[in-house]
């Protein structure tokens, strides 16, 4: 099965060397993992970064079935930032690779629940002043599953969820002490 690739460079225009090399990268892990069936790369160049050697970001989701990993990595060079990623979302199949695969209790997979994944918006700001909307759709899970999954995407804040016993969203976040949150919802 080939991996579907999908650039989008905010602010600039790839050159068809960078495509290739990405490309090349991206095909590779399907040896590693064979159920991914989609690759978005993420490219922009970060002016308001603090250091000049993190201004090259490159951001990588695969999905595929049961799947789905991202991760970022910046540097001064884009060809670093993309070999850079892709070794981080290897190393994220290693470790998914080695966790048990679950299966819901009616028999459905985590990832046949599992809306696409959010996509981004213009970064125009509405009449609220809100520069950015996601849109999030929540999959029933437990707590274990959600922290598996907080970690799997690298959200390092904050992960909101379903929470299946209950049917409440629930948000996990990160406390600055480095232990995990969680704040239960109800309606008052």
């Amino acid at each position: 099965m080939t991996v579907r690739v999908d650039i989008h460079a905010q602010d600039f225009e790839p050159t068809e060397r960078l495509r290739d090399h990405i490309v090349t990268r991206i095909a590779k892990l399907d040896r590693f993992l064979d159920v991914l069936e989609s690759a978005r790369v993420d490219l922009r160049y970060a002016k308001a970064a603090r250091s000049a050697q993190d201004r090259q970001v490159a951001q990588v989701t695969v999905k595929g079935k049961g799947v789905v990993l991202r991760a970022e990595e910046r540097s001064n060079d884009m060809f670093a930032s993309v070999d850079a990623v892709v070794e981080k979302i290897h190393r994220q199949m290693d470790r998914y690779k080695g966790r048990r695969w679950k299966a819901r209790g009616d028999g459905r997979s985590a990832a046949e629940v599992s809306p696409e994944a959010m996509e981004p918006e213009a970064p125009d700001r509405d009449a609220l002043g809100v520069a950015r909307r996601k849109k999030v759709a929540l999959t029933p899970m437990g707590l274990p599953e959600a922290m598996e999954q907080m970690s799997l995407l690298s959200h390092e804040d904050f992960f909101i969820f379903l929470h299946a016993p209950t049917n409440q969203v629930h948000v996990l976040y990160r406390r600055r002490d480095g232990s995990l949150g969680l704040i239960e919802t109800e309606i008052g």
